[in-house]
């Protein structure tokens, strides 16, 4: 079939809107008529440095309707409202005991450009396009396999949904999921983007008696305020080891590190307490750690999480509960653009005007 899809033709390019071919589904997969897809970090580095094969057509937070299903799916039927996430195997060791975030083929099926069969469902001018994340929902309509694909209540607006499919789901099943804070604790968030704010608020719902959230820009630290945080400190305008310090008396049990920023990562460990916590989410250069000093001389321990260490078909439907219950109210982060946008939205998001922007998708 005829889609509409912003297409990615070399590193660094511009999205340019062009007219692609969708092979219908083959068994197990999912034909979704997206109605928006969240941009994600994600997709720029995909953009601007080439990490997965190029031409694509990008995106990984798509939400729509499904349209039609092919032979074998279970999990899903012609009219449900569903998330599309990341792509897993299923069968290795990881998948089958609940944690399909470090599938043993994850990178492949994520950022190889082909479904699990190794062929393409996407192509422009019988040339074959790349898939990403096993969706490509930068698109009128997207494949993807049943084992990715999310049923979530229709009483939820499906447009708002698609993030819950990385970024909210990152930064919240980090804190929920992963680190799980006993009630009382003290958390430390740094970087108050989409990640970063979910995460403060799963911090709340978690318990945590001190939420205390590090960003450079005053008006998502209002934000965060907002959302939980129980104080807010600006990096820029003090010293925010000395603070937390003297919030916390000796530092925080647990943080969350977003920004991928060195020196930021290395703070995130310092003030910490002794057997304090830190999970780092963000894309990190390589980068020194002072082993001795930062890790083993108070019992403290860095760990690497990737996307919440989520189950997402458990997990985003949680989420979705936990927002009609008020508890979780990530609409406040969004913004939403026309398709036709997708430059801009990309742009806007980058110098930090927005902190999570979802394009509309009209037919």
């Amino acid at each position: 079939m005829k889609i509409k899809a912003a297409v990615t033709e070399g590193q660094g390019k511009e999205f340019s809107f062009e007219e692609v071919e969708l092979a219908a589904p083959k068994a197990n997969e999912v034909l979704v008529n997206i109605v928006a897809t969240g941009v994600c970090h994600t997709d720029a580095v995909a953009r601007d440095e080439a990490i997965a094969p190029l031409p694509a057509v990008l995106g990984h937070e798509g939400s729509g309707i499904v349209e039609e299903v092919g032979d074998g799916v279970t999990r899903q039927e012609k009219g449900d409202h569903v998330v599309l996430s990341f792509a897993h195997c299923g069968e290795c060791n990881h998948c089958l005991t609940g944690h399909p975030t470090v599938c043993e083929t994850f990178n492949e099926l994520n950022f190889g450009g082909k479904h699990d069969d190794s062929t393409h469902r996407l192509s422009k001018d019988d040339q074959p396009l790349s898939t990403f994340f096993g969706q490509s929902s930068f698109g009128t309509y997207a494949v993807a396999h049943e084992r990715n694909v999310v049923k979530v209540d229709k009483d939820v607006d499906i447009a708002l949904l698609g993030p819950l499919g990385c970024g909210i789901q990152t930064g919240a099943g980090t804190v929920l999921n992963r680190i799980k804070p006993e009630f009382g604790s003290t958390i430390a968030i740094y970087g108050a983007g989409a990640v970063g704010l979910s995460a403060v608020m799963a911090a709340k719902i978690a318990g945590c008696k001190t939420i205390i959230a590090v960003d450079l820009h005053d008006s998502r630290l209002e934000l965060a305020k907002e959302l939980g945080a129980t104080h807010t400190l600006n990096g820029s305008n003090v010293d925010v080891l000395e603070e937390i310090n003297e919030l916390t008396n000796g530092g925080t049990t647990y943080a969350i590190e977003t920004t991928g920023v060195p020196r930021v990562v290395r703070q995130s460990l310092q003030a910490l307490r002794p057997l304090g916590v830190s999970a780092i989410v963000g894309v990190t250069p390589e980068m020194d750690i002072d082993v001795h000093n930062d890790l083993m001389a108070e019992g403290k321990t860095m760990v690497g999480v990737i996307e919440g260490d989520s189950v997402p078909n458990v997990f985003i439907p949680e989420l979705v509960d936990y927002y009609k219950a008020g508890q979780f109210p990530f609409d406040k982060l969004i913004k939403f653009y026309d398709f036709e946008e997708i430059n801009q939205a990309f742009e806007d998001s980058k110098n930090g005007e927005t902190i999570k922007p979802i394009l509309r998708i009209e037919k």
